[in-house]
């Protein structure tokens, strides 16, 4: 089947199975950010937005998607080399196979907590947001270090 897409402003014709996961098709698409790491939903590596909202790619069958606008690592490059630069900085980038679904949920965070008049979030609210991310390198601390400065930044 044909789908249309807008894949980070762009849009774009993909062909897939009516039981393909949106995760498959935006890899075989070229968007090599989007990574598996479980395919049961539980580490959040495969984090994409779908109309603005985190979701995780390996469980949205990318039919549901006809007419729908994602984002991908790859669309969101200004803020990535922000935060990204914050996990260098930190240690917190490690092996980085957990990096590209994460950085998708932080940006998401801080959009959502300023949007919601949230400028300074806690730890604990960062925690709860992200609690769906996995990372079995850095053992979480170095990566809230480098959260908590992109969150204060006021850049976005």
């Amino acid at each position: 089947m044909l789908i249309h897409v807008i894949i980070n402003g762009e849009k774009k014709k993909l062909h897939c199975q009516p039981d393909d996961m949106l995760l498959y098709v935006l890899r075989d698409a070229g968007y090599k950010s989007v990574k598996c790491g479980c395919d049961t939903t539980n580490c959040g590596l495969c984090t994409v937005w779908l109309d603005d909202v985190p979701v995780l790619s390996c469980s949205v069958p990318a039919a549901r998607c006809n007419n729908r606008s994602v984002t991908t690592l790859e669309g969101v490059q200004d803020e990535v080399d922000i935060i990204g630069r914050f996990l260098v900085e930190e240690g917190g980038e490690q092996c980085g196979f957990c990096s590209p679904g994460l950085i998708m949920n932080v940006i998401a965070m801080k959009k959502e907590f300023r949007a919601n008049g949230n400028l300074h979030p806690t730890d604990d609210e960062i925690k709860h947001f992200l609690a769906g991310n996995l990372c079995r390198c850095t053992g979480y601390m170095s990566q809230m270090r480098a959260i908590r400065k992109y969150v204060e930044t006021e850049v976005n």
